[in-house]
């Protein structure tokens, strides 16, 4: 477990330093695009921007899978973390945390001006803002899940992009329906499945992903 700090600070260098600000600036070009494709009338973004920024956050989850595992498969650095008796395991928990770090904390401040941009009221901009703390990190649990299966595959960064999105769809749906305004439209009930759907791609991320590595290595 000593080793758990230096890899958790050696991940997040990685990703921090290699493209981090990419899933920000795609969540934010979906913002300014989305009025020039449906028109500027402010009671029309200001009803479906909310639904729109969560869409953009999972296509924006997709872009960093091909650097959060396939690197380090190539490079034999889980073979060296195995010897030094560091499984797959602990280093896919680490590595969930370290991409949530460099991706969601980046996002939910993105969504600050994407929220001005598309007119989203205070409070709505509050719920967006629960909802991905909430959600983010399944988006990232499942990031490290796909990159892990895909890994050792040719064509892997697309196959992994195509994966994601139907395996992200619940927590799209549940995120989105926690944007309603009340219990009685679905708003609490959104947050606690959004959560609930998040807590389980957390608990399966470490063992699911580090599975897939012993798989690739074979």
């Amino acid at each position: 477990m000593s080793a758990a700090p230096a890899i958790l600070a050696r991940d997040l260098r990685r990703f921090l330093r290699g493209g981090a600000l990419l899933p920000v600036l795609f969540f934010l070009a979906v913002a300014v695009l989305y009025p020039f494709a449906v028109g500027p009338a402010p009671e029309l973004l200001a009803r479906t921007g909310g639904g729109v920024l969560w869409i953009a956050a999972l296509l924006a989850a997709i872009l960093p899978l091909d650097r959060l595992v396939a690197a380090d498969l190539e490079s034999g650095l889980f073979d060296q973390w195995a010897i030094r008796g560091i499984g797959e395991d602990m280093v896919m928990a680490l590595r969930v945390a370290a991409h949530w770090l460099s991706f969601g904390p980046l996002l939910m401040l993105a969504a600050l001006p994407a929220a001005a941009l598309l007119g989203l009221s205070a409070a709505m901009l509050g719920r967006l803002e629960l909802g991905l703390l909430l959600g983010t990190p399944g988006l990232a649990a499942l990031g490290v899940i796909v990159a892990a299966v895909t890994a050792g595959l040719r064509g892997g960064a697309a196959l992994g992009g195509l994966l994601m999105i139907p395996m992200g769809v619940p927590l799209l749906v549940f995120g989105a329906g926690s944007l309603a305004s009340s219990a009685a439209n679905g708003g609490i009930a959104g947050f606690a499945l959004t959560a609930a759907a998040s807590l389980m791609l957390l608990a399966m991320a470490p063992f699911a992903a580090g599975a897939a590595i012993r798989a690739a290595n074979r």
